[in-house]
């Protein structure tokens, strides 16, 4: 089995940014609320132009620089461990997989949502519950089954997905009245609901790297997918915006989950509105693989260096992690019963939390840890870097103080949790209760540091020396210098 596992195939460039899609955005399914939420077009479209800028390109570039430090399964656990040590590595781990779990069980609701406007069964519980249990088990196998089917599965399912809302695009160009996509009526703006809604859409970036040990050549490849994904995420919210706001009379108050459907048949027809909804469809099902397998090789990293007992990290004869991807299918049935919108609020609060410590570990490791291999790295020095993370902590602070008092209170407990969950975790590590890896557990940070033998070197100097991500590149020569010194030292 071991054999198998070690030929299973790696993820590439253009599987790994469908990944990257699924993980984020999916497509414009979910972004509707956001026209309702802003009291018309403008906030909107404005949103989703400049909340990039501030959120998704920071932590897109900071996710780059340090998957391809720590190109492990485990993604940021390991480098909040390597900053802060193991306790709070696992804090993070915990919050984020909660959130992620949060996250996937929104997937089948929102499938659901669409689902209704033409079949009104799922409106009604004795239909909608057996069809939650329906999509979550059958996607639930669909992973099991391989990443590598996942991420080439993600390609087609994101060719799909996005297809009908370019045709609608390009449909809606003789309709569109530029002067529409301007509205906004301030009474009607609910700004807790917008923020969460843009936040919602467009994070989720550090996702992928908890499966950089199934990537190939990761040093490479993730600036490029996380550049290539941004790109696309970015496109695929503002084209069918555009075509919704601009030729359509709708009232915001129209526009809540699910209503592109409405849109494409009021544009092109209920031919378009049923392909939509089959989009729809097939970008849920994305949407539900991608997280669930960040969710799974989460676990499986932390199961890796000695943070979870080692059944966490046990995989089948296809190389999945089997008991990792069963526990975060349990917690998402589980959550299946919530409400889009609490899910919603719950999943961000915990996210914020969670990026903090992220932006906290970057600024940390760049100062104490200057020497640590970084095959990509951001193009800013240090005081650089913290003006960078500048913009989207706050960000996040202010999303975390618009939360409820119940999401306070929700919230709240799942850390509360965590905090108790660690020492019991490592108390039944240290009685031997059940098995665990501990031989990389401590020598994490260090083996890592380390990863500058001549064939690795070369490696890095022949795949890595004009590596580039929002226009940063690094000579050739510079690189033969940087080995020669990290030889030196050595």
């Amino acid at each position: 089995m071991v054999n198998d596992i070690k030929k299973n195939p790696k993820l590439t460039l253009l599987p790994l940014i469908a990944l990257i899609f699924y993980d984020v955005s999916g497509g414009p399914f979910g972004i509707e609320d956001s026209v309702k939420a802003g009291g018309g077009p403008l906030l909107s479209l404005l949103g989703f132009l400049i909340f990039p800028l501030f959120w998704s390109i920071p932590e897109a570039l900071i996710t780059a620089e340090l998957s391809t430090s720590f190109p492990q399964n485990g993604g940021y656990v390991i480098w909040i461990s390597s900053a802060f040590g193991p306790f709070w590595g696992f804090q993070q781990g915990f919050w984020k997989w909660f959130s992620g779990v949060m996250d996937t069980a929104l997937y089948p609701l929102l499938f659901l949502d669409y689902l209704k406007h033409s079949l009104p069964i799922f409106t009604h519980l004795i239909a909608r519950i057996p069809a939650l249990l329906a999509i979550a088990v059958s996607l639930t196998y669909l992973n099991y089954r391989g990443l590598h089917i996942v991420g080439f599965s993600s390609v087609l399912l994101a060719s799909f997905s996005l297809l009908p809302f370019l045709v609608m695009g390009i449909l809606s160009i003789p309709r569109i009245k530029t002067r529409k996509w301007f509205v906004v009526d301030f009474k009607k703006v609910e700004w807790r609901g917008y923020f969460n809604n843009l936040f919602w859409n467009l994070n989720y970036w550090d996702k992928a790297s908890t499966v950089a040990g199934e990537v190939d050549d990761p040093s490479r490849t993730f600036p490029k997918a996380l550049l290539g994904a941004v790109v696309l995420v970015v496109l695929s919210y503002i084209i069918p915006l555009l075509a919704g706001t601009g030729a359509l009379d709708s009232d915001s108050s129209e526009w809540s989950d699910g209503y592109f459907a409405e849109v494409g048949m009021l544009i092109g027809g209920l031919w378009l509105k049923w392909w939509i909804q089959a989009a729809a469809a097939m970008s849920n099902m994305g949407l539900f693989e991608a997280e669930m397998s960040s969710d799974a090789y989460q676990l499986l990293g932390m199961s890796e260096i000695g943070m979870l007992p080692s059944v966490f990290s046990s995989r089948s004869k296809y190389g999945t992690p089997t008991i990792s991807i069963l526990c975060s299918a349990t917690g998402t049935i589980l959550l299946s019963w919530m409400t889009f919108q609490e899910i919603l609020e719950f999943l961000n609060f915990l996210y914020s939390i969670g990026m903090l410590l992220e932006f906290a570990a970057f600024i940390n490791l760049r100062i104490k840890k200057p020497d640590l291999h970084r095959p990509y790295k951001v193009p800013l020095q240090t005081v650089g870097a913290m003006l960078l993370c500048l913009p989207p902590s706050l960000l996040l602070l202010f999303v975390m103080y618009l939360a409820s008092l119940k999401t306070f209170i929700v919230s709240g407990s799942i850390i509360i949790v965590g905090l108790f969950l660690y020492p019991a975790v490592m108390y039944a590590k240290e009685k031997q209760w059940c098995h665990f890896n501990t031989s990389e557990q401590l020598g994490l940070s260090n083996d890592l540091e380390d990863r500058s033998s001549p064939t690795e070197l070369d490696q890095i100097v022949a795949d890595d020396a004009s590596l580039s991500l929002l226009g940063h590149s690094k000579t050739l020569q510079d690189s033969k210098t940087s080995s020669q010194e990290i030889s030196t030292v050595d």
